[in-house]
Order: structure tokens, then C-alpha cells, then sequence
């Protein structure tokens, strides 16, 4: 008797093919709408699914394999004489091989403008359905979602006569992996729908990018996922133009970079290590931005990573190349900025393309045994409800300074201390167990250059010690969250030194 293959796809590339070597093997095809037209125009004998069934398909398609004479050639144990035999009573014929991928859903959701009822309508019900009794009966059945794996399961028939126990077992988990990242989607797009916040089952999918080749440390395994639908504004979405694959590391360190230089609108350049900035600089380009950003830290930005809101250019790339970094990021390089820095063959070079639209994407972190999730910190300046405790306001470029400062102590961890003028940062504390601790290590950094400089706080000061430090070390400006129950005792002494100081009413704790 005869084998069955079952072929129903969305995605066609290489089916036709595939069902032609399935034919010439004696596979009889049974195929449904499109993908029967596609293969009998390749002149391939097929058996519509109609014809199996008796029943035709109805609903405008939304009904057609969901039927006994179906799905029992798909469940029999086809060792088992008890099912033979139901089998044989009902006029069904077990189906060996499905070849089924599903209705496009997120290429669908993708498209501008897509109305719900698009979107309801490319939610593929017979597939999984096919997909899942055929995974679950793999003992029997050899079930193909990915068109990757049409070679194998062809080379397997061909050597063998059958595919074996470990192939189908491993194309099943491949089917069971699909259909749940398939659901997750459509989870997810029913949820945002319906403006649940915090729902009783949180089902995210991701898909790999890359295998890396360990993480933070040689001794752990790592890989690199993306999102699907996932912003484009990304590191998981870069284009690398040049240079090693990415570490765990690399990508960590990159992901702070780009979120940092986002924040400006003029060019501006900003340099990381270990997740935290070390140098930012910005100007009227993109050169004079980084020359700052390096002037601020020109000892910690070696085997660093470097990000840029601007095209690199040939003047920006020869400074570049003078120093070990390890990645550069960028919307874009010149031709000639690409010439000089590919001449460094293990530095990455990164597109990210700047003008794209962010998706929301929640920010996730996982515990032994659990998962945090919360929003992203956006909040910006102009959110904020500014007030000015102090005698003194803010000059102009005082103004600048803050503002410098208050956009970087966001994306530095806690407690975290920045200490800027209008242009770059001057110190950066990062880290530390107490306030004062990291204004200390901010405020020593910049030195001389603390005279006339502002400092940013993420969160509020416990008491008037670190006023006193920024007073000592010459910083005439500071910006804060306010709300500590010794608010009283800063201002005074912010006020004692003749210090403008500004609560912004929001801290902004990274931890």
C-alpha cells in the first residue's frame, strides 16, 4: 500500500520539489487550496483533501482538514492492532508524512494599517492542529514545518526507506516549538487588544540569532535570541558591516551604548564599558563629539565600545582606529571611514538604523525561578515637573550642564553620580553602596574640572553629605529626584554654597 504525505503550506519555497521526490518514492500527496493548484501546475499527482474526506471545504477554508479521515490517519498507532482496525472500519488510511507550515500571522500583524479582522483571519487553526497530532504521534508520523529540513527527511527515504525514530523525534520538538512561538504571537496581539497590563500567563517567544561562544565567562554557555516583531532600533536588529561575531559581553555592553546615545538629539558620542558609560561627549559633529566623549575618560575607554547618533565619517574614523575598541556603532560610516577601520580585522562595525520606529518593549529579568517585568525607563526631562528649592536658579549653561548630566545618571547603575559642563561628562560614579561614596568617585575623576560643573544624582540624597562633597570640588549646579525626608538639609547646604539645585520628582534607579 501506498504511504501518505499530507502537504498544505503557506511559505511554498521548495515544496514543489520536495512533493515531486516524495511522488517518485510512492508517496501518494494530499494537498488543499493553493498548494494543490501549485503542485498540479507542476504537473504532480495530488489528491485534494476534499476527495479524502467526502466533505467539501466550507467556512471560506476556515473548515476543511479538521475531519476523522484526516486527523485518525494521523493518531493511529500504526503498530496497533486495535487502531488497524478502527481504521480499516471507518475507511481511513494512515498518513506517514505532513509537510504543513501556517497562515502568516506575524507578517500579517507587521503590515501598517492592519485591521484586527486581517489579523483574526490569519489564525491558522487546522495547521497546529495538524502540526500537533502528527508531532505527538512521531513514533509513526514524520512531520516537516521548516522547509530547512526537506533534504533530510529526502536523504533518509531515500538511504532507508523511512525516516528514523531521532529524526522525527527532533523535527516534533521543532513542530511543538513552532506552534507554541505561533500562539505566544497571537497571545500576545490579543492581549495588547484587549489592554491587559499584567496577565495571568505571560507567554513570550524569541528567536536565535546566533550561538556565541560563551558567556560573561568562558566556563558558561550562551546564545544571542531576537524578537520577533521586536524594534528594529536595536542591537538584536544591527546590521554587523565588519569584524568577529559578537561575545555575550559585546552584545551587553553594545545594548548600553545605544541606549544611552539615544538620547540625544545632537551628535553626540558615547563610549561603554562593563554597561556603563565612561565618556560622553557631543558637538556641532560628529568628530568634535568624540573627541570629548575621549577626553572624558581616555583611560577606560580601552577595549571599549563606542556609539554614535551620526554617520561616521573619514576624520572620525582615523581618531577611531588610533584606539583598541571593540565594537563601533553607528546609523552609518562613509565609504572612506569603512576603508580605514575595516583595516582592523577584528573590530565590529554596526549599523543600527536611527530613523527606525521603536516597538514597546517591556524590560524583562529573569531570578532562579521567575521573571521581573517592567516598563522601560523613558522617562525624560521634559516629563518631569521641575522644581528649584534653592535661592540660586540654574544659568543658561548651568541649564545644559544638567541636562547632560540628568540624560546619562539614567543609564548608569545605582547609585550612580555624573558630573558634566554643557558638552561632555567629567566624572562618572557608578555602582556604589552609598551616595556619597559615588560622588566621590565622580567628583575625583573630573578633578579640576569639577569648578563650574553640574552634578546629576539618579535618586535623592539621605542627607547633605554629598551637597558638601560636589561644594568642596567646585560644582555649582546639581540635579536631583528630591523626596528624602532630609530634603531640608541639602537645600541648605546647597544654599550655603551659593548652589542652584533642581528636583526633578523622579530618580531613576538602574540597578
Amino acid at each position: 500500500m501506498n504511504k501518505r504525505a499530507l502537504i498544505s503550506v503557506s511559505d511554498k519555497s521548495g515544496v514543489g520539489e520536495f512533493a515531486r521526490e516524495l511522488s517518485s518514492l510512492g508517496f501518494e500527496i494530499i494537498s488543499t487550496g493553493g498548494t494543490k493548484r501549485m503542485l498540479q501546475e507542476q504537473g504532480i499527482p495530488v489528491i485534494g483533501v476534499s476527495d479524502v474526506t467526502g466533505f467539501p471545504e466550507i467556512l471560506e477554508g476556515r473548515v476543511k482538514t479538521l475531519n476523522p479521515l484526516i486527523h485518525g490517519g494521523l493518531l493511529a498507532k500504526q503498530d496497533d492492532a486495535g487502531h488497524q482496525q478502527q481504521l480499516e472500519e471507518h475507511g481511513i488510511k494512515a498518513i506517514q508524512l505532513v509537510c504543513v507550515n501556517l497562515y502568516p500571522f506575524q507578517q500579517t500583524i507587521e503590515k501598517p494599517g492592519v485591521t484586527v479582522a486581517d489579523a483574526i483571519e490569519n489564525i491558522d487553526i487546522g495547521g497546529p492542529a495538524m502540526l500537533r497530532a502528527s508531532a505527538k504521534n512521531h513514533q509513526y508520523v514524520t512531520v516537516v514545518v521548516d522547509p530547512a529540513d526537506y533534504a533530510t527527511v529526502l536523504n533518509e527515504l531515500k538511504d532507508h526507506g523511512e525516516t528514523t525514530l531521532e529524526t522525527r523525534r527532533t523535527l516534533a520538538a521543532k513542530v511543538f516549538r513552532h506552534t507554541a512561538a505561533y500562539d505566544a504571537l497571537i497571545a500576545g496581539y490579543m492581549t495588547n487588544l484587549t489592554g491587559e497590563e499584567t496577565p495571568e500567563k505571560l507567554t513570550v517567544t524569541y528567536e536565535l540569532k546566533q550561538k556565541l561562544r560563551y558567556g560573561e565567562n568562558p566556563h558558561q554557555k550562551a546564545a544571542f535570541y531576537k524578537k520577533p516583531l521586536g524594534s528594529s532600533f536595536s542591537i538584536a536588529y544591527a546590521q554587523q558591516l565588519h569584524g568577529k561575531e559578537l561575545s555575550y559581553n559585546n552584545i551587553n555592553d553594545a545594548d548600553a551604548a545605544l541606549q544611552i546615545v539615544k538620547e540625544f538629539s545632537e551628535p553626540a558620542a558615547v563610549a561603554v564599558k562593563h554597561m556603563n558609560p565612561c565618556g560622553v561627549g557631543t558637538g556641532k559633529t560628529v568628530f568634535e563629539a568624540f573627541e570629548k566623549a575621549f577626553a572624558a575618560d581616555p583611560i577606560s575607554i580601552f577595549g571599549g565600545i563606542i556609539a554614535f547618533n551620526r554617520e561616521v565619517d573619514a576624520v572620525t574614523a582615523e581618531k577611531l582606529y588610533e584606539i583598541f575598541l571593540e565594537i563601533v556603532i553607528a546609523p552609518a560610516f562613509s565609504e572612506e571611514a569603512k576603508a580605514i577601520l575595516t583595516g582592523k580585522k577584528n573590530l565590529r562595525l554596526l549599523t543600527v538604523p536611527f530613523n527606525a520606529r521603536e516597538a514597546f518593549e517591556a524590560k524583562m529579568v529573569t531570578v532562579e525561578g521567575g521573571l521581573l517585568v517592567q516598563d522601560r525607563d523613558e522617562y525624560s526631562l521634559d516629563d518631569a515637573t521641575i522644581t528649584i528649592p534653592t535661592k540660586r536658579e540654574p544659568t543658561a549653561e548651568e541649564w545644559e550642564a544638567l541636562k547632560l548630566g540628568w540624560k546619562v545618571v539614567k543609564h548608569v547603575k545605582s547609585n550612580a553620580i555624573v558630573v558634566a559642563d554643557k558638552d561632555m561628562t567629567l566624572g562618572i560614579g557608578a555602582g556604589q553602596m552609598n551616595r556619597v561614596g559615588a560622588a566621590e568617585i565622580a567628583l575625583k575623576q573630573a578633578g579640576a574640572k569639577a569648578e563650574g560643573a553640574a552634578l546629576a544624582s539618579d535618586a535623592f540624597f539621605p542627607m547633605d553629605d554629598t551637597v558638601e562633597a560636589a561644594a568642596k570640588a567646585g560644582i555649582t549646579a546639581i540635579i536631583q529626584p528630591g523626596g528624602s525626608i532630609k530634603d531640608a538639609d541639602s537645600i541648605k547646604k546647597a544654599d550655603e554654597y551659593g548652589i542652584a539645585m533642581v528636583f526633578t520628582g523622579v530618580r531613576h534607579f538602574k540597578h
